[in-house]
């Protein structure tokens, strides 16, 4: 039975400490006792190499598009640096075509308020920026609350040697050969590395040094809240991230249209060959990408299509489609629901994540379709799940009276254009 978890979205306190389910599997699996977590994950894409809108470009996009924005900006009048303008306007929300998940149907209209979006996903030059001025420390970081790990196992079970619990992060590894892929053996190909985190994207011996411009990695939701806060942002509802990923594209499967997945036309980051253990390279990248080395969507957004997941701000629930669809109406600017509902029946809340990361394979998940939805507990985090940020016209405006925009991430921590590889 589907168990519901209700907390305040502003909050970025953890009902549970560690990394979630994922911790919770690792702890009962060293124990010798038997646990199930059925899809607590998915896995997504990455992106291209930094081009130039071919000529004539735009009218072809334009005769292409049921809803095409009227401009192509960057900025709207003097906006947040780094971020672009999302119109706004009425859209088709959800899986049209039927490739996705039941919970991303029914198909329903929802209207969304404008706002300003990154342009890339958060970097790491972003994200030390951050840390410089606040001390912040992530989860990853951390070690692992034996207390809270002992709510979430089944009643009787031992505790584990308190010198087990290791600060880390989850890394994903590549299998040997060929295993099955139908969600029941994730755990062959992720490993919970002890010291994995955003400066040590695959663990000791790893650093992000000259990758300031890659996406940070090993955020968990707790800790992207405490970035956007810091930053005078907040991170985007499921309806707003859908709307600005499809870039006025109404009811098409891609971001970039109809046409399926091509690496010759610098679409994404995904995965290209065999899944989990061979990699053809196609889009030139075996892992992340630094942001902005494929092609935009027509609001000039990059990444939105692979390369690591991003969070939203909604609870996750498999029914929450087919409630904004009860009767009929438009849904307005929806925020999610007030409380997560567990599909797994896990015991562990969940948020939604979206655009999946460079892991998609179109043989496995092909989750890196705008309208794939999936989930993870609030405070786990692996090294292909990041974010990106939004802000209303309120918020800058806010930020610009109190003259805090230029003391938050600006131009100088953001690629001023596209970076090159």
């Amino acid at each position: 039975m589907a168990q519901r978890h209700s907390r305040d979205n502003n909050s970025s306190s953890t009902q549970s400490g560690g990394f979630g389910s994922f911790i919770v599997l690792l702890v009962v699996a060293a124990l010798g006792a038997a646990i199930v977590i059925a899809r607590p994950w998915t896995w997504g894409q990455t992106a291209a190499n930094p081009t130039t809108k071919p000529a004539g470009e735009e009218e072809g996009i334009k005769a292409c598009c049921l809803k095409m924005p009227d401009h192509f900006t960057h900025s709207d009048n003097g906006g947040p640096p780094g971020m672009v303008w999302i119109p706004g306007g009425t859209f088709a929300m959800g899986d049209s075509r039927g490739d996705g998940f039941e919970w991303e149907r029914p198909v329903h209209p929802v209207t969304i308020d404008g706002f300003y979006m990154d342009i890339y996903e958060v970097t790491n030059a972003q994200w030390q920026a951050f840390v410089d001025a606040t001390g912040f420390v992530t989860t990853a970081e951390k070690v692992p609350d034996l207390r809270e790990i002992m709510k979430q196992l089944p009643p009787g079970t031992p505790p584990p040697p308190k010198d087990s619990l290791k600060a880390g992060s989850l890394v994903f590894r590549k299998t040997r050969g060929p295993v099955p892929t139908d969600g029941s053996n994730w755990f062959q190909w992720w490993e919970f590395v002890g010291g994995a985190n955003w400066q040590h994207p695959t663990g000791p011996g790893s650093d992000i040094k000259g990758k300031e411009y890659y996406p940070v990695v090993h955020i968990c939701w707790d800790d992207a809240v405490a970035y956007c806060k810091w930053a005078g942002k907040r991170l985007p509802t499921e309806a707003e991230w859908e709307f600005a990923a499809r870039g006025g594209l109404d009811k098409k499967p891609y971001t970039w249209g109809d046409d399926p997945f091509d690496p010759k036309k610098s679409h994404a980051n995904i995965w290209q060959g065999k899944f989990p253990y061979e990699n053809s390279l196609e889009d030139g990248y075996d892992t992340a990408a630094p942001v902005g080395q494929y092609k935009p969507n027509n609001y000039g957004l990059y990444d939105m299509a692979g390369n690591v997941w991003e969070w939203a701000s909604d609870w996750f629930s498999p029914l929450t489609y087919g409630e904004q669809a009860a009767g009929g109406k438009t849904a307005v600017n929806p925020q999610g629901p007030d409380q997560s509902v567990d599909p797994d029946g896990a015991g562990v809340p969940k948020r939604s994540i979206r655009g999946g990361s460079f892991l998609c394979s179109d043989s496995y998940c092909s989750s890196y379709r705008p309208s794939a939805r999936m989930h993870t507990s609030p405070d786990s985090g692996t090294n292909h799940q990041g974010l990106r940020t939004v802000m209303t016209k309120a918020q800058w405006e806010e930020a610009k009276a109190k003259r805090l925009a230029t003391t938050r991430p600006t131009s100088a921590a953001v690629p001023a254009t596209s970076p090159s590889k």
